[in-house]
């Protein structure tokens, strides 16, 4: 009968449609109409299709409402597009449906049909008019809730993800109802767990999407009470692990650390503080837990409270309680992971704890410990020595006596320690290498990671014990390592690289021989195809900390979300690690790189490019070194110059347009510093065809203009609410220091362009670490630019003089050195100052500053203004002070400015100097004597002791006699010869 045909029966094929009260026949039926409307609506034959509909819609008769919402949800699969001109209608009808208070299966069917519609619609603009459907979806989702219909009530989750995945600006106050809404669902014991686990992945998103929004609505305390409890909750023994409320909770808390700290902190420690000392132990473990799930976010807050938050992770570890035991070694863990360096600094205190946790009863806390460990050494220094025979037998036995994954672990932890106790490593390398023998040789599947750990580990014994004791024992854990590219296993050829790139790192030049048998290596990994790199699956099974969802790696934060896609594979790592291994070949064999740099070359330039970070980071970093190489290749070539310009060319535009258009801060952040480090080690010429380009960039990056700037889109970000951007704005603000340092007096003009954005992070409302970076990277351009900084003290002094008194030692110190700097290089517009910058000076000098490093610098900024207007100072009133705090304690660059001041105060026989002679003479002594300080300093110190000797000559005997036979003796080195 055809398509019109079919028209004509529509009425009585919906008045069927009513009478059929199973709703899966009903479905199939709506779908059989979908079908046939696919095809009939556009060529014209359905005209009375979408009249009847709406004129069904407004019925009187309940059955006809549901049934045209239910078609008009299937139609919206097949001919959404036909809608579009009555659009606005349509949503008029669906708002009324959903308040419809006669009948809770219209409701129903309204909610479903609107779920509909927001996944067929794209425009914003008309995804925005749902907003007001808001209050009516959530009412429905309650009755829904109320009556028992959980599959019903999940489609305003699906419906509220689809919101806050758009790009409008959507959710308005109506945020605080979702929150609400869902908090009240994921709080229900009594509701399915996918119900829950829905409502809580709405939280986690508005926590990653729009965490501005909860924090200006005052949201993240209300979400945090109800989350933290969460994490204490029992799951079921038959529930998805995936679905588990504590296993949500966490994921919903680290992601809200991420991008809230200063509001996720104070709450979460107040949980932990009280749930630590709770009866029952989900809450003690979760108290554990939950610091090392914020542990990555909160860092700065965490490093500020470590004695407390040690205090309850450290009792934790001697719980009766098994899971309790193993939550603080999972903090542990993460602690020593983030809070770096501070944790390590309390050493003596969790070390201990450590080593007792290893022989726990339970493997799970053993495996945690071990990791613990690893993490923890990783950052430790001579500090570990104390403790490294009784850590070094507990390993060595549990490698020879545990299952294959407490072995990885302990490989892992043996690598830190290694790392740790360099040259104090010796008496244990030749008995790991040893056992790694066994590992190596390992050909079964399962065995293949611990194949893979043991190769690692190889590689950090070789840089802890070096060149000479490495080289002769080398060639057969090579031979190994390259017949392990065979296995098929790509975590095997991840650390393969990474052994690799260790061993070229120790002998340099000497890893020329095997370049033929490694860099084709590297390039089939590099080569690999990308589809492989790509798995749909979100299982994480070596989630090391054994928390499941808590995870530290950053693809856990990458926008824009794509959901059910985990690129972190294999695959993946083993490209960023192949990329890695190029850049080192290329830097410790230079010259001898020829035949391999031109593929390295076109490899790493597709890889700048490449869809995941970590390859384009390990890109950015080989560019570099590629340039070292071709510089070692091209030296004394015919067309030497017009080759090493071509790749300086290209590596210079890849990092100029990674710094405007890369999305990701760390690969921005690196772009930055490499391309500082290029005009530090070629010079200005090289670089001068690009700093147009290079100060644009620069300059885009201050802004926060850049791809990786942009901020979410509904948010009112509050001034005083910024976070000090570390990764990127630190590699930023040093480019201006690197162009002053090329440019001398000539960055003037360029730096006129940069000063106004730059100071933009100078103001009161930033944070610290932006005010201070600002005065570090001033400091820097004083010190290079030279004399046209002057016309900028006006402007700076008020700043600098500012954080001379603020109450972080790390600004204190910098606005000393800066203060400094500018009296040097600002000429008379200084001057006027001196005054006020002796005054903001003085505390400085003083018992009531802690921090040596400030005091090192404020003598610098001292010393500095003396030498350039002397006659300024009251010099009988400020050089007992000054020479009281010498020699420095910590920073000693500053020592060549303080000491060249006291010289030439000597050598002018300066009368306010000359009447300090007995402490010059114990200075000096110290000086002379001191392992640390330069040739250069202990030459000023020597000319002016001379000076001293020829104006006092035997007077100065019994000053002499008084100081020790080793300083008298270093002193003496330096006393004209009579």
């Amino acid at each position: 009968m055809g398509f019109s045909g079919f028209g004509k029966i529509i009425p009585s094929f919906v008045s069927h449609l009513v009478s059929l009260l199973c709703p899966p026949v009903r479905r199939a039926s709506a779908n059989v109409v979908s079908i046939v409307a696919k095809y009939a609506v556009p060529a014209g034959e359905w005209p009375d299709l979408l009249p009847f509909l709406f004129q069904c819609i407004q019925s009187a008769q309940e059955d006809h409402r549901e049934v045209a919402l239910i078609l008009f949800s299937s139609l919206t699969e097949t001919i959404g597009n036909t809608f579009q001109p009555h659009f606005a209608d349509l949503q008029a009808l669906l708002l009324k449906c959903l308040q419809d208070e006669t009948s809770n299966r219209v409701r129903v069917a309204a909610l479903k049909a609107v779920g509909s519609f927001l996944e067929f619609t794209q425009d914003g603009a008309e995804v925005v008019k749902f907003r007001e459907f808001i209050p009516s979806i959530l009412n429905v989702s309650r009755q829904c809730l109320t009556s028992g219909e959980e599959d019903v009530a999940v489609i305003a989750f699906e419906i509220f993800d689809e919101l806050i995945e758009s790009p409008a600006p959507l959710l308005g106050e109506s945020v605080k109802s979702i929150v609400q809404f869902s908090l009240e669902v994921c709080s229900s014991q009594n509701l399915e767990s996918n119900t829950r686990h829905q409502a809580i992945q709405i939280i986690s998103w508005l926590a990653k999407y729009k965490s501005n929004s909860l924090k200006k609505h005052k949201l993240v305390a209300p979400i945090l009470q109800v989350m933290c409890p969460l994490l204490a909750e029992s799951a079921n023994g038959d529930e998805d692990d995936d679905l588990a409320p504590d296993r949500a909770a966490a994921e919903v808390i680290d992601t809200m650390a991420l991008n809230l700290p200063k509001h996720v902190f104070p709450p979460v420690f107040e949980f932990a503080c009280l749930s630590s000392q709770n009866a029952n132990p989900k809450y003690r473990e979760a108290s554990a837990t939950v610091l090392g799930v914020i542990s990555e976010g909160c860092l700065d807050l965490m490093k500020n409270k470590l004695e407390p938050i040690l205090h309850i992770v450290l009792g934790a570890l001697r719980d009766p309680e098994q899971m309790v035991r193993g939550a603080a070694s999972f903090a542990l863990g993460q602690f020593a992971e983030h809070l770096q360096p501070e944790i390590v600094s309390h050493y003596e205190s969790v070390l201990p704890h450590i080593l007792n946790a290893l022989e726990d009863t339970s493997d799970d806390v053993q495996e945690k410990s071990y990791y613990a460990l690893a993490a923890f050494c990783e950052n430790m220094g001579e500090e570990i020595l104390p403790f490294l025979d009784p850590l070094m037998g507990k390993l060595l036995a549990a490698l020879q006596n545990s299952p294959r994954n407490l072995q990885e672990t302990c490989m892992s932890a043996i690598g830190s320690v290694a790392a740790a106790a360099e040259q104090a490593f010796v008496p244990y390398a030749e008995r790991v290498l040893e056992l790694m023998k066994n590992f190596m040789v390992l050909t079964n599947d399962e065995d293949l990671r611990s194949r893979a750990r043991a190769t690692e580990l190889v590689g950090m014994v070789a840089m802890s014990v070096g060149r000479m004791k490495m080289e002769p024992v080398l060639r057969p854990f090579i031979e190994a390592a390259i017949s392990g590219f065979v296995l098929e296993f790509s975590e095997l050829r991840e650390y393969t690289h990474g052994f690799f790139s260790n061993v070229a790192e120790i002998l340099d030049d000497g890893f020329t021989q095997y370049l033929p048998h490694v860099v084709p290596l590297a390039f089939s990994s590099c080569n690999l195809d990308d589809g492989s790199a790509v798995d749909i699956d979100e299982s994480d099974d070596e989630n090391i900390n054994g928390f499941g969802g808590v995870s530290s790696d950053d693809e856990a934060h990458d926008e824009p979300r794509v959901r059910n896609i985990s690129i972190r594979t294999g695959v993946l790592d083993e490209k960023a690690a192949a990329t890695q291994a190029l850049g080192l070949f290329a830097l410790h064999t230079k010259g001898s790189y020829a035949p391999y740099l031109e593929e390295s070359l076109k490899i790493l330039v597709r890889h700048a490019k490449y869809f995941h970070e970590d390859v384009r980071l390990q890109a950015i970093i080989a560019l570099k070194h590629m340039l070292t190489a071709a510089e070692a290749v091209f030296r004394g070539h015919n067309e030497g110059p017009a080759k090493a310009k071509e790749i300086i060319d290209t590596v210079m535009n890849i990092y100029i347009k990674t710094m405007k258009e890369d999305d990701d801060k760390e690969v921005v952040a690196q772009a930055c510093m490499s391309a500082a480090e290029i005009i530090k080690d070629f010079g200005y010429m090289a670089v001068e065809p690009y700093m147009p380009q290079l100060v644009d960039a620069t300059l885009v990056l201050l802004r926060e203009e850049s791809a990786c700037q942009q901020q979410e889109s509904d948010s009112d970000i509050d001034d005083n609410d910024t976070e000090h951007d570390e990764v990127l704005m630190d590699a930023v603000s040093d480019l201006l220091p690197a162009f002053a340092k090329a440019m001398g007096p000539h960055f003037a003009p360029t730096f006129a362009t940069l000063f106004n954005p730059l100071m933009k992070f100078a103001k009161s409302s930033r944070p610290p670490q932006d005010r201070t970076m600002v005065v570090a990277c001033l400091a820097e351009v004083a010190q290079d630019m030279g004399a046209p900084i002057a016309g900028y003290v006006d402007s700076l002094m008020p700043l600098v003089l500012k954080e001379l008194a603020s109450s972080e030692a790390t600004n204190r110190r910098n606005a000393a050195f800066c203060v400094g700097e500018l009296c040097k290089n600002g000429g008379e517009s200084s001057l006027r100052y001196y005054g006020d910058i002796l005054r903001g000076l003085y505390p400085l000098f003083g018992e009531s500053e802690p921090d040596d490093a400030v005091r090192d610098n404020a003598a610098g900024a001292v010393a500095r203004m003396i030498m350039v207007h002397p006659e300024a100072i009251p010099l009988n009133q400020v050089l007992p002070v000054f020479l009281k705090v010498l020699p420095l304690k910590e920073d000693r660059e500053e020592s060549i400015a303080v000491f060249t001041c006291i010289c030439n105060l000597v050598v002018a026989s300066n009368s306010q100097i000359l009447a300090l002679v007995p402490d010059l003479v114990n200075l000096f002594a110290q000086v002379a004597a001191s392992p640390v300080e330069t040739s250069e300093v202990k030459a000023q110190v020597g000319r002016a002791f001379s000076h001293l000797i020829s104006l006092y000559g035997h007077q100065m005997q019994p000053l002499l006699s008084n100081l020790s036979p080793v300083h008298a003796n270093a002193l003496a080195a330096f006393a004209p010869k009579s």
